[in-house]
């Protein structure tokens, strides 16, 4: 095992295909270099990690990467702004979980998801309309770049960036309506939500005193702007997730602060993934054309299509936030109470001993039992959402786009090695459908 391997993995430029390097890291599935963080490369190790009570996920004293964009020790409105429950075991974790749960999904509101079916029909069919019509409705893009929102034209021929122009602003839409953020605030969250996206990013460059200024600075704005749509919401209740979270009564519900937290992980987390998982699939669809045809033909195909692609181009591609509580063993290695540890889950959805031809992308694979939204306790709060959003944007573009096809493949990546997908997907077409 080449000692600088993980050095390889971060850097930008093996983001664009990190598979060989993750093929490298299963030949040691416990590596170890004897300074940096205790890494886990295969399927089996790492499902068994993420339900192993004894690894936990709250900040502890890691210098490997990983630090909480929404956990530390500024102050919001004199108070200290706590880990979000992504960064906590139980039973706090269990409680924060439960009570965000409620306005999302069973028992409680068990058709929340599903009664947005509507909103992700119409705004898809927006999105591609605005396309064709040479317009946008965002102003900026994900992943840190700048959109111009005037790359296509009414023939639907010109230059198409799948990201700016639809993968970034659908989730975004989405997630603004769910929890009652308004739509035309994105301008000001793009910014923060991009800042705290970027900090998860282990990035050994990165001087760690200026990049927790930034985090810090990001995470206390964003948090003041929150603090003032709950208010309002208290005294304005609405139908959405804000204004029933922040309606919780008694000693069975969340404090001000630990709403402010779950309110920016919510924000963050609803479009921050979604975007990759989209445009991730349609780049892998456009790098397959008979499936982009199969998926035009058969819409249906969009379910299992985006489970594979879950396995195959998963929007997360590590978790560098793991510690064991006591020593444990993992395929024969001690790993020490306190040492940091990697998890990386798109090198387990590449492993030849769980998927057979795992590199080999096929939507008819009968078990796909991936990682691509985690497993146990901290599997995506999200999971049904991004699903559904996945399905119904790649089913629309396939049966919308005339003969879509790359401009630049691969395509310019984000830096971001946790969260990875491009920052631009350029495409060109013959026309849109109506």
């Amino acid at each position: 095992m080449k000692q600088g391997i993980l050095t390889d993995i971060l850097d930008h430029a093996n983001r664009a295909n990190p598979y060989p390097l993750y093929e490298e890291l299963r030949k040691t599935p416990v590596y170890h270099d004897g300074e940096g963080p205790y890494v886990v490369s295969t399927y089996h190790e790492i499902h068994g990690l993420l339900h192993d009570p004894r690894l936990s996920s709250e900040e502890r004293n890691r210098t490997a990467g990983g630090a909480d964009p929404l956990a530390g020790e500024e102050e919001a409105e004199g108070a200290t702004l706590p880990p979000s429950f992504l960064k906590l075991d139980p039973p706090e974790h269990d409680r924060l979980r439960r009570l965000t749960n409620r306005p999302f999904g069973p028992p409680h509101s068990p058709h929340r998801i599903e009664s947005m079916r509507g909103n992700l029909d119409e705004t898809v069919k927006n999105l591609i309309d605005d396309i064709a019509n040479g317009t946008s409705r965002n102003g900026s893009s994900g992943n840190g770049s700048s959109g111009n929102g005037t790359s296509g034209n009414g023939a639907g021929t010109g230059r198409i960036d799948i990201v700016d122009q639809f993968s970034y602003p659908f989730p975004v839409t989405m997630i603004c309506r769910l929890l009652g953020v308004p739509r035309e605030d994105e301008a000001r969250f793009h910014v923060w939500a991009d800042t705290l996206a970027s900090s998860l990013d282990p990035d050994p460059s990165a001087d760690p005193a200026e990049r927790a200024k930034v985090t810090q600075d990001a995470r206390m704005e964003l948090g003041m702007y929150l603090a003032g749509l709950i208010e309002e919401r208290r005294k304005d209740p609405r139908d959405d997730m804000l204004s029933q979270l922040a309606a919780g009564q008694g000693d069975d519900s969340m404090s001000t602060m630990e709403l402010l937290s779950t309110a920016a992980l919510l924000l963050i987390a609803g479009h921050e993934t979604t975007v990759n998982l989209i445009t991730n699939g349609m780049l892998t669809l456009l790098r397959n054309p008979d499936e982009l045809q199969r998926l035009r033909a058969e819409p249906g195909l969009a379910v299992p299509m985006v489970e594979e692609l879950l396995r195959f181009e998963p929007p997360v591609q590590m978790l560098p936030q793991r510690t064991p509580l006591v020593d444990i063993e993992v395929h024969g290695v001690t790993i020490p109470k306190g040492a940091p540890m990697w998890l990386m889950l798109a090198s387990g959805n590449r492993d030849p001993q769980r998927f057979e031809n795992p590199d080999h992308f096929d939507p008819d694979r009968r078990d796909v039992q991936h990682l691509g939204l985690g497993s146990g306790i901290h599997s995506c709060f999200g999971a049904p959402l991004a699903r559904l959003e996945a399905q119904k944007a790649l089913s629309e573009l396939a049966r919308r786009l005339e003969n879509p096809r790359l401009l630049e493949d691969p395509p310019p990546y984000r830096q971001n090695a946790v969260l990875r997908g491009p920052r631009h997907l350029m495409i060109a077409c013959d026309g849109i459908r109506p």
